[in-house]
């Protein structure tokens, strides 16, 4: 398969690095206009004009000025832009507005935030961050990074020429992992993993055996813990559980996230949701407290599970990912660290033993019913691709930007759940995009392997199979749960 990728090097480094094509200037601002010129496998080439969002090279494309370049193409659609919103449906036709495909106007100098706009295709929600801007015409123009737009109309680009783009409509949106990694892609990150946990093998590995801080992502442990205890019996889903005076202190702090009282009760099941979907350091604590009678204890719990679980690179010193302070004079500020192959490993075996949390991290939202609170779920990726179910983000300063994605995937055989992990992304946007450009190569990934191979189980790395009667028996299980 890595024969297959690198023939594709350059479709795939010129679609996620687009940003790399050199626009021709105009002006300079804040947001930096310049204009390339693209082409596309049907003949002709126009002008795109592009956006240069705070540093030279981090390009954005007009979406009118791309509509218009395919709109006789199998990858037509049509397009609606307000100030705020923007809705594209593939299939469709466009209806040009005018000064599509030319250069800025002298006197252009755009002053406008990169956001998260309201954004649909095909009428479903997806998560994409855009530059929205008003146009002399009166009507609005979007600009977007052309990976993301290219993994939604599931197209390839390449850069035949420094200024100049290529868009491939017969050909499939694809990325190469250790083509990117060459051009220092994965710098902007501590470490990144994609895999087939079912298996246990490895698609790509980028400082996966390096020790990072975590953030929230801490909280699939917890979630693990509390799901033991229910197994076990100790605990219930709908058992309510009596908010303490520590828990109240956190959902009065500024990480405070779902406003818990002391005195008033919660289900169990209602903390695992509160913890798992707005992330709620709170839900986390109480848990712990449900579980173990105080986070001391729970933590020492946490610690215990890692060590059964061979995580070699794991420790936790909480039970929601925030920092820690020890109680020295002065004190030491302490997080949540483990590598990426430690976070696959517990990843693997919590969608084993517990599938079904992923009941509750694959919801868009839920509410609280005890708190007659709505939540949302922080996961991108559930929005943007149909196989996402999970798992969970996470944020700290010294941590960054975390996300744990899982996908379900089947075979003919059987379902799998495939894991992209990324850990310390620079912010939230970079860390949905590089788990987007993951999360796709994983797909593509598991399945070029089993058509290369013929056989339902990838023939890349045979060590990582479950080939002892153990693990065949929790695979045949797993496969029959999912069913």
């Amino acid at each position: 398969m890595k024969t297959i990728l690198q023939k594709i090097s350059a479709l795939i480094l010129s679609a996620i690095l687009v940003c790399s094509v050199l626009p021709i200037r105009a002006e300079a601002g804040f947001e930096i206009p310049g204009v390339c010129q693209v082409q596309t496998d049907t003949g002709g080439t126009h002008t795109v004009k592009t956006l240069d969002y705070s540093y030279d090279h981090n390009t954005y494309l007009s979406m009118r000025d791309i509509a218009m370049l395919l709109k006789d193409t199998d990858k037509a659609f049509s397009l609606e832009i307000t100030n705020n919103t923007v809705s594209l449906n593939t299939g469709g036709v466009y209806v040009p507005v005018g000064a599509e495909n030319t250069s800025w106007e002298d006197d252009e100098n755009p002053d406008i935030s990169l956001r998260r706009n309201e954004f649909k295709v095909n009428e479903d929600t997806v998560f994409y961050y855009t530059l929205i801007m008003q146009m002399p015409s009166g009507d609005y123009d979007c600009f977007m990074m052309a990976a993301d737009l290219a993994m939604i109309l599931d197209v390839g680009i390449t850069v035949p020429a420094a200024g100049s783009l290529q868009i491939h409509t017969q050909e499939s949106f694809h990325i190469s992992p250790d083509v990117l990694e060459q051009a220092g892609y994965f710098y902007g990150v501590n470490s990144v993993l994609a895999g087939d946990a079912t298996t246990g093998e490895f698609y790509y590995r980028y400082q996966s055996d390096l020790s990072y801080p975590i953030a929230s992502t801490s909280k699939l442990m917890t979630c693990l813990l509390a799901m033991d205890a229910i197994s076990a019996g100790k605990i219930a889903l709908d058992d309510p559980v009596t908010i303490s005076d520590a828990v109240q202190a956190l959902a009065d702090s500024g990480d405070g996230v779902v406003p818990l009282e002391a005195g008033e009760q919660i289900t169990v099941q209602e903390l695992l949701v509160g913890a798992l979907l707005p992330s709620s350091n709170e839900c986390a604590l109480c848990l712990a407290e449900a579980v173990a009678g105080s986070e001391e204890a729970f933590v020492r719990m946490m610690n215990q599970k890692a060590q059964e679980l061979g995580l070699s690179q794991t420790v936790f010193f909480n039970s929601n990912g925030l920092p820690s302070y020890t109680e020295d004079f002065i004190p030491a500020k302490r997080q949540n660290s483990m590598s990426a192959e430690d976070m696959f490993r517990l990843v693997s075996y919590l969608l084993r033993v517990y599938p079904q949390i992923t009941d509750i991290t694959s919801m868009e939202e839920a509410t609280l019913e005890s708190l007659d609170l709505e939540v949302r779920n922080t996961n991108p990726l559930l929005r943007n691709l149909p196989e996402v179910t999970g798992l969970k983000t996470g944020t700290t300063n010294r941590a960054g930007a975390c996300l744990v994605t899982s996908l379900t995937v089947n075979d003919g055989n059987g379902a799998h759940d495939l894991v992209v992990i990324v850990l310390g992304a620079e912010d939230s946007i970079e860390r949905g995009r590089v788990s987007g450009l993951l999360a796709r190569y994983a797909l593509y990934a598991f399945h070029t392997d089993r058509e290369e191979t013929g056989t339902g189980v990838s023939g890349q790395t045979p060590g990582n199979l479950p080939v002892h009667a153990e693990a065949a028996v929790d695979r045949i299980i797993r496969t029959a749960r999912k069913r």
